[in-house]
């Protein structure tokens, strides 16, 4: 296994599962080098309150996107369900339901790269667990490689993945934040009882890949905390830190409840985002002592497929009496091996694999009950379990002038990064700041 770059490792993603050279190259040149479709199970419209569409976008980030269709539309956010936050450099297709909506009403729209597509009317709203994956469809360009060396790196590449049965189910950078991956941090500093330290690095801690005046504003807010000030500096596309800011000036010092002005899903994300890195350093450090993905070990906690996807709702720990059974069922792809998303209701597994687990929570010097988060339970997690392995089956096809399509689907939760990297195996972070994030 390949050592990843530096800032990889930092996110937990410490190794490559395949060995082969990749193509490197450059992504989302365009928007239409990177299209994203979600995929469900049919649903029937029978009627309903809620107004069911399919939203295809361009270069529009999910939250921002439902935050402008309600001031068009002039009604709640809260009236807004869909399953998955998209990438703003991309073209997406997505769900989303509108509770006691007319569709006549849908005519005030005049957002730019928006078309909205009526499906139907149903007494549900989209929501997360409706979701059951993404098809990818991805464009690298500028490889610099002639035909026959480009198709044979993809092919070794292809043939690895498919010899692991996957690639580990790493979080990728997205999670964390391509421009700025900040999200963690906020999200350690939560779980550490420090919610000043949270707010501050989430408001003013800057970062290369900002423009410069974002940068300078954010550098003097750490040094003064002139939030009064800082309103007036910070471009207006920073809606979040403003809100966050104005929420300061009226309640001084309550560091912790600041972030309530945010949308429910996105403070929800700091410390996933933390959970998501410890998952990494696990999933990193269990690859590193050769204990396999694709079956279990004893001391494992394993989950069971539900439609053919792996179900974390339904999980079972391992022992000699059940580990022949147990991987029986996930050679037919009917059984995961399960890593933690620490929380306050986590429990350990047995084994080699608990004592991974034991040394990466030892080592942060937190607890289970940390992931409460006493000053504000409503930014705190419970915990659960996420497959250690990501089955898919990739594909790819040679374009003229020097690019390669990928194709691939992806369940719920996982990150089409994950398998980029491994195709081209170029530095994320160096990538994001040429606009060739992967």
């Amino acid at each position: 296994m390949i050592e990843a770059s530096e800032f990889d490792r930092a996110l937990g993603m410490e190794l490559y599962a395949t060995d082969s050279p990749g193509c490197k190259g450059r992504l989302r040149q365009k928007s239409e080098d990177f299209i994203v479709e979600e995929i469900y199970e049919d649903w029937s419209y029978k009627g309903g309150r809620c107004l069911v569409l399919e939203v295809e976008k361009e270069d529009w980030d999910t939250h921002h996107l439902v935050r402008d269709l309600s001031r068009q539309l002039k009604i709640s956010q809260k009236r807004f369900g869909w399953a998955g936050t998209k990438d703003k450099n991309a073209i997406t297709r997505q769900r989303m339901s509108i509770m006691n909506l007319d569709e006549k009403e849908l005519d005030r729209i005049t957002l730019p790269d928006v078309k909205i597509k009526v499906l139907g009317r149903s007494n549900r709203d989209v929501s997360l667990g409706d979701l059951l994956g993404n098809r990818f469809i991805v464009r690298i360009r500028e490889i610099d490689l002639d035909e026959e060396e480009t198709a044979r790196r993809l092919d070794c590449v292809s043939r690895e993945i498919k010899a692991l049965g996957g690639l580990p189910n790493y979080f990728g950078v997205q999670r964390f934040g391509e421009v700025r991956p900040v999200t963690h941090l906020v999200g350690e500093a939560l779980v550490r009882g420090d919610p000043e330290k949270a707010a501050l690095t989430y408001l003013a801690l800057p970062f290369p890949g900002e423009p410069e005046t974002t940068r300078l504003a954010r550098s003097r807010l750490l040094e003064d905390r002139d939030f009064r000030r800082a309103l007036k500096e910070y471009p207006l596309r920073l809606r979040y830190e403003r809100a966050m800011m104005s929420r300061l000036l009226e309640e001084e010092g309550d560091w912790a409840h600041s972030f309530d002005v945010l949308a429910k899903n996105l403070k929800r994300l700091f410390v996933h985002a933390y959970q998501s890195l410890l998952f990494n350093r696990i999933l990193s450090r269990r690859m590193k002592s050769g204990l396999p993905l694709d079956r279990a070990v004893e001391g494992d906690v394993v989950c069971f497929s539900k439609g053919g996807l792996p179900n974390v709702d339904k999980i079972q720990k391992v022992d000699s009496s059940n580990l022949e059974a147990v991987n029986r069922l996930a050679e037919r792809g009917r059984a995961f091996v399960t890593l933690p998303l620490f929380g306050y209701r986590s429990e350990f597994a047995d084994g080699a694999p608990g004592e991974i687990e034991r040394s990466v929570l030892a080592g942060e010097g937190v607890t289970f009950s940390d992931f409460r988060v006493e000053a504000n339970q409503d930014l705190g997690s419970p915990g659960y379990r996420r497959p250690a392995l990501l089955r898919f089956d990739p594909a790819w096809e040679l374009e003229d002038g020097g690019s390669a399509l990928i194709k691939f689907d992806l369940p719920a939760g996982s990150y089409a990064t994950v398998v980029l990297r491994e195709y081209m195996k170029i530095e994320v972070g160096e990538a994001a700041k040429e606009n060739r994030t992967v």
